[in-house]
């Protein structure tokens, strides 16, 4: 039953303009009830769509005994809203002619309405699709819509290949580098600053750390023709107890971003080299995807893009895709770039370009 109080989406309207209408609808990590309420309701309207829900992840399918099937995925969520008065990206959406300017432009409700649009309008693909709509992607990894779906209903994630709609610019990006953090820890002796020379200053010995990581020259690693650059960074720094006490622990926070070449293993004996001496806890890790851009599924949407594929720097689900044994890539309307700022926009050009492109191949 169609809930009142939920917002309609009109799935046929300008691919623009339904990205707008998602925009409108605020879906902060942890809000996502009601897009997904309005996903799920629009998607239920067409009858050549096989319709589930899980939480609030919203999965539909076509089912006409194709040899291929493939994966259209997006998330529902976005980071939260911005709090510097005067900001753009926020919601509601603003248009400033073709421009629109809100949280979730680029990441990702772009990527959702080209979904929505597909699922609609394309009835008679040339492969089976599976669009899939999740919740939970800017927050922590134990909450993602998406490792849920892959735990609880694996059989609504096997496909051929599956295309990640974050923004790419609408080139194809493949792959994507892993990522893991660690803590570094340094310990001394507390003492009255007045007295410094009877303690062991712990943030002081935590210099090695940042001079080490200071020092590092990231790599550039050729995986299947793409060149992944790595990082490998301190990103928060923490000790100490008072003003007048010698610090007697201090805690170096650090990323590496990773070449898929790695495992998580070979990333983590990577940095623990480096760091040699120091007491190091790794505390998150996920790992890359390589590319695989050479698998017929893949070669053909590449085709059919036309321009030259890139790699993925940061993570994406395509990792999650991946581990599934899912060739997969990313391809999406928007600057990643923007992601994020308080500037967030989108052209609605490139929107309907990406449209465009997709409509294109599966027909």
């Amino acid at each position: 039953m169609t809930d009142t109080a939920v917002p309609s989406l009109n799935l046929t309207d300008d691919v623009a303009e339904l990205t707008a209408a998602l925009m409108a609808i605020e879906s902060v990590s942890g809000n996502e009830k009601t897009i997904a309420d309005a996903v799920e309701n629009a998607l239920r309207a067409y009858p050549h769509l096989e319709v589930s829900r899980d939480g609030d992840s919203v999965v539909a399918r076509t089912n006409l005994g194709r040899t291929e099937r493939v994966i259209l995925a997006g998330h529902l969520d976005t980071v939260p809203l911005p709090t510097v008065p005067g900001s753009r990206g926020t919601v509601p959406p603003s248009w400033d002619g073709d421009v629109l300017y809100g949280r979730g432009a680029t990441d990702m409700k772009g990527g959702v309405a080209v979904q929505l649009a597909l699922a609609a309008t394309l009835t008679d693909p040339t492969r089976d699709v599976t669009y899939i709509f999740y919740d939970h992607e800017e927050v922590d990894a134990s909450l993602s819509g998406l490792g849920r779906l892959a735990e609880s209903h694996a059989e609504w994630l096997r496909a051929d290949f599956a295309i990640l709609l974050e923004p790419t610019n609408g080139t194809v990006e493949g792959g994507c580098n892993g990522t893991m953090r660690f803590h570094a820890t340094t310990t001394g002796r507390a003492a009255h600053s007045a007295r410094a020379w009877m303690g062991e200053n712990a943030i002081h010995a935590a210099a090695e750390i940042l001079v080490r990581l200071r020092d590092h020259s990231p790599a550039t690693v050729s995986v299947e023709g793409l060149d992944y650059r790595e990082s490998l960074n301190a990103v928060k720094v923490w000790g100490g107890t008072a003003g007048n006490v010698i610090p007697d622990a201090a805690t170096v926070e650090i990323n590496y971003r990773f070449a898929p070449d790695k495992s998580v293993a070979e990333a983590e004996a990577y940095v623990r080299n480096l760091l040699a001496g120091f007491d190091v806890v790794r505390t998150d890790a996920a790992a890359g995807a390589r590319p695989g851009l050479t698998l017929p599924a893949a070669a053909s949407f590449v085709a059919a893009v036309g321009a030259e594929p890139k790699p993925k720097y940061g993570w994406t689900d395509v990792a999650r895709f991946s581990a599934l044994g899912v060739p997969a890539v990313n391809f999406g309307p928007g600057d990643a770039l923007l992601a994020h700022t308080d500037n967030e926009h989108v052209d609605a050009a490139a929107i309907r370009t990406c449209l465009a492109s997709l409509r294109t191949w599966l027909s």
